[in-house]
């Protein structure tokens, strides 16, 4: 298996977990136990990698940082909305 489909898996699964935590963020509304910036970090990350991975041609790493991007862009937003809920 080549490793930008080994790479777009990681970003897949990551994606799953990251869409669970916005999940729970949605349910709770409430954040307790988490440093949001450092979330919004990887999701700047996340968006750099939409550039570097086509730059690299790894569409499958491209197509899973979709994913994960989004879903950790989601959150970043859910929980500047809900930091008075704390």
């Amino acid at each position: 298996m080549e490793v930008d489909k080994i790479n777009g898996i990681f970003e897949v699964i990551g994606a799953f977990f990251v869409w669970k935590n916005v999940t729970a963020l949605y349910r709770d509304k409430v954040i307790k136990g988490v440093y949001w910036p450092a979330t919004a970090f990887f999701a700047v990350w996340g968006l750099w990698n939409l550039v570097y991975y086509p730059s690299l041609n790894q569409w499958w790493s491209f197509l899973g940082g979709i994913a994960l991007v989004s879903g950790s862009i989601t959150w970043v937003i859910l929980a500047l909305g809900y930091r008075s809920n704390e």
